[in-house]
């Protein structure tokens, strides 16, 4: 797989720039959201929909696109943001996020808002109907790919390895997982509350093809997505290494502000840090 040019990391560098400002900006308007993994996330979300996934704004209906499912629903700011910059929302509804009347609900809803796939938010479960998808294309004979994103800390329920072990099962190569894997869930350290390690071993246990990456970093990102599946015949993993809070100074490695809204001394600081636009 052939490396992006340097200029196409650069343009893509500005984009997840304008998206961290976006979310500063979005978020600060409602007065809630979960932030945290939102800006650990943000990385991957403008690969997959500026580089890596088959998508197309003016029809984002059309049957062979390639399917994203967020799992991970609260972080929902980071989703939205993307579709507002790859064109399926504009920059009104964007800013309306978790408001009154807004189309943009804490987690994401399908019925709403276009480009979204699922109503996910209810931790466990997008997996499963990532599985889903994948086995009708399967079946179907169809060419798109299901890309799922998980939180770490949502990869402790069970229903996530029940979906594991039927992708390995149907072989369902057309299905690529994404761990978010900053290491923090709301009470703490996942490694706290409930060990994730030895993670690779356990998902190459259950049959899928694992690889390790950097997920802030666009050129892996991008190059690792892009080559999957790693193996035909099997599901494919990324395990993407983050931090919760990426960018912002005071939610980096923070459990605290995993759901907490941005305010007051607060959302000035992550609008100098981001150097946001009003």
């Amino acid at each position: 797989m052939r490396k992006i040019s340097d200029n196409r990391t650069d343009e893509l560098k500005q984009i997840t720039d304008k998206a961290r400002k976006l979310m500063v900006e979005a978020l600060i308007c409602a007065g809630c959201g979960h932030p945290g993994g939102a800006f650990s996330c943000i990385d991957i979300l403008v690969a997959l929909y500026f580089e890596v996934m088959n998508i197309d704004p003016g029809n984002p209906f059309r049957s062979d696109r390639d399917r994203f499912i967020l799992s991970k629903g609260h972080s929902s700011v980071a989703l939205y943001t993307a579709l507002h910059l790859a064109g399926f929302i504009d920059l009104k509804t964007l800013l309306s996020f978790r408001q009154d009347n807004s189309l943009l609900c804490g987690h994401p809803d399908a019925s709403k808002v276009p480009g979204v796939e699922a109503n996910t938010g209810s931790l466990g479960h997008g997996l499963s109907v990532g599985v889903g998808l994948a086995l009708a294309g399967k079946m179907n004979n169809d060419s798109y790919r299901v890309f799922v994103l998980m939180g770490d800390g949502e990869t402790q329920e069970g229903s996530i390895w029940e979906a594991a072990m039927s992708a390995s099962h149907y072989k369902l190569d057309n299905l690529i997982g994404i761990i978010d894997r900053n290491k923090i869930q709301i009470d703490g350290p996942t490694e706290k509350i409930m060990a994730l390690e030895p993670y690779k071993d356990k998902w190459e246990a259950f049959g899928w093809k694992v690889r390790e990456i950097n997920g802030h970093n666009l050129q892996e990102i991008i190059m690792v997505l892009k080559a999957a599946p790693f193996v035909k015949g099997k599901p494919s993993l990324a395990i993407a290494n983050t931090v919760k809070g990426k960018g912002i100074s005071f939610m980096e490695n923070n459990h605290e502000w995993h759901g907490r809204p941005l305010k007051g001394e607060h959302a000035e600081i992550a609008r100098r840090e981001t150097k946001s636009v009003n």
